[in-house]
């Protein structure tokens, strides 16, 4: 682990320990035995449920990135793009940050392609899920019909939440277009602008767009851009159905949750995400938690255990299956994080020297 990763390890690990503290500060009187019962009494067919259907997320972000290489690989089938996925969020859940670009340069080695086309994609997938999340979450927080279990006050910070995200789907979709359009120039100005840094930060900027920019050039037709959409809202859908499932497998009355609700602890989860300790997350099962308790009036015990179960679930579930594609494959995470991180760094070189 180089520097940089240890200094993002280390701020990671703070941040993360004083949460913990903090929460566990306010529950003087948290019964580890109560904890254990709730863990130890859900029910085993609604977690696998949950489990099946992560699963059945994961073949349709292959089915979404198959969409993203028509252009390029027409001939390329979704079941040749199962196995990189699964062992790309493998590496993801266990070696934190540093496995991300394992799916991206597993395609690309597989479809025999440049690294850098399928980090565009991957870049480019990014925003549509964060617009399929938010068409459910805004579908959710203004016109479901659904029995409300949100105090009002706490119903418009859900709504509130529907509306910053919108936003942020709008200022993505409006810089796409901008990019899609003048993405050359813009990288050439920042590139000269920032010229005099001696980090080359202008020239990192400007390669980021111009991966991006290549990356919508993978949608080829509007055709292509509404099945890419109704994948990645209906991907989140199997995601939303696994949440339900959990909280639904404790037979809990304070976790039986509207399914349209659901969305919220979903959002926490994916802003808790951003403080990834490798192997044991943290962020995500923090603000889970949290809003379990101080939102859905979840006892800490059950709010604990439930939060848990939910990062389990929905990142740790593919490991198994993970590590068994790549043992079929002969793959090593670690070699391929390297690897990748390499491949990255190359391309960088190769364009600065273009």
């Amino acid at each position: 682990m180089d520097k940089k990763r240890a200094g993002f390890t280390a701020i990671a690990l703070a941040i993360l320990a004083a949460l913990i503290y903090s929460q566990f500060r306010m529950w003087k009187n948290f019964d580890w035995n109560l904890f254990l019962v709730h863990t130890h009494s859900v029910s085993k067919f609604h977690i696998l449920h949950g489990v099946a259907l992560i699963y059945i997320a994961y073949i349709l972000r292959a089915v979404r990135w198959k969409i993203f290489l028509r252009p390029v690989r027409p001939e390329t089938s979704t079941a040749s793009l199962v196995a990189p996925t699964l062992i790309g969020f493998t590496g993801l859940a266990l070696l934190g940050r540093p496995g991300e670009l394992i799916r991206p340069y597993l395609i690309a080695k597989q479809e025999k392609l440049p690294f850098s086309s399928q980090l565009a994609v991957w870049t480019v997938e990014r925003i549509f899920d964060v617009g399929g999340f938010t068409i459910l979450f805004v579908l959710a927080a203004f016109f479901a019909t659904a029995p409300k279990r949100l105090e009002l006050q706490d119903i418009h910070i859900f709504q509130k939440v529907g509306m910053v995200l919108t936003l942020i789907v709008v200022g993505l979709t409006v810089g796409a277009l901008v990019v899609h359009r003048s993405g050359e120039t813009i990288a050439r100005r920042l590139e000269s602008r920032f010229s005099h840094i001696p980090s080359h930060w202008g020239h990192r900027i400007a390669l980021r767009i111009r991966e991006f920019r290549d990356g919508l050039n993978t949608i080829h037709d509007k055709k292509s851009l509404f099945l890419l959409i109704g994948v990645s809202v209906l991907m989140w859908a199997m995601i939303a159905v696994a949440y339900k499932e959990v909280t639904h497998a404790y037979g809990a009355p304070r976790l039986e949750i509207p399914q349209t609700q659901v969305f919220l602890l979903m959002a926490s989860s994916m802003v808790g995400s951003l403080i990834q300790l490798p192997g044991v997350g943290g962020g995500s099962q923090v603000a889970t938690i949290s809003v379990l308790n101080h939102v859905f009036g979840v006892p800490p015990e059950l709010a604990t255990s439930c939060g848990i179960m939910l990062w389990l679930v929905t990142f740790v579930a593919v490991v198994p299956i993970g590590l068994l594609v790549a043992h079929r494959e002969r793959l090593s995470l670690r070699k391929l994080s390297a690897e990748s991180h390499e491949a990255e760094k190359t391309a960088e070189a190769d364009t600065s020297a273009a």
